[in-house]
């Protein structure tokens, strides 16, 4: 199994012009790496609605931030052979994109995809190694998600912060995989019939 990782970006705004103010990934083992982004020459958006939301002063990021380059290729380098996984892929790839070009780097040279596939996955993986058939894994599969999709919505609310939200979504996906373990610790020990 390739090593996955949770990453999350909080931006300037949601604007079509918006760029990466921070980022943080997460491993399931629990390491992980987080950084506040200074704006690249050109990077001017900026929604003070936004700033209120993640807190983050574009004077912190100029005066703390590391160099918008420096993050994304050692995001390159951390995360190369890693399996990426965000709660919202299409916004946060929009970020991961502006990172990577803005650094010189080709925009996909990193990929994201959504944390429900992620669970997907686990659930399956873990249906699978405990010999369920591959027809009863779907089905059995579907309504752990939809479960799992009902659970989310009592979750905190996003801290609209990277590292915090990777983690919850890291989180998410480690509940996916102890409902299936725990799924089939149920079934062994019903009665064939």
């Amino acid at each position: 199994m390739s090593r996955i990782a949770f990453l999350d970006f909080e931006a300037s705004s949601l604007a079509k012009t918006s760029y990466p103010i921070e980022v943080a990934w997460v491993f399931p083992d629990g390491g992980s790496e987080s950084f506040l982004i200074r704006p690249a020459p050109g990077w001017t958006d900026w929604a003070p609605e936004a700033e209120a939301v993640h807190g983050l002063a574009r004077e912190r990021l100029a005066r703390e931030g590391a160099a918008h380059d420096w993050v994304a290729l050692h995001m390159l380098t951390a995360l190369r052979d890693v399996t990426l996984y965000a709660s919202a892929p299409s916004w946060d790839g929009q970020w991961l994109s502006r990172l990577l070009r803005a650094a010189g780097l080709p925009r996909h040279a990193l990929r994201l995809r959504a944390t429900a596939e992620a669970q997907r996955r686990v659930i399956l993986d873990v249906l699978a190694a405990g010999g369920v058939a591959p027809a009863a894994r779907d089905a059995q599969a579907g309504k752990l998600l939809a479960a799992l999709r009902v659970e989310a919505r009592d979750d905190p609310a996003a801290e609209h912060r990277a590292l915090s939200d990777a983690q919850r979504e890291c989180r998410r996906w480690a509940r996916a995989r102890s409902r299936a373990e725990a799924l089939l610790r149920e079934d062994v020990g019903r009665p064939a019939g």
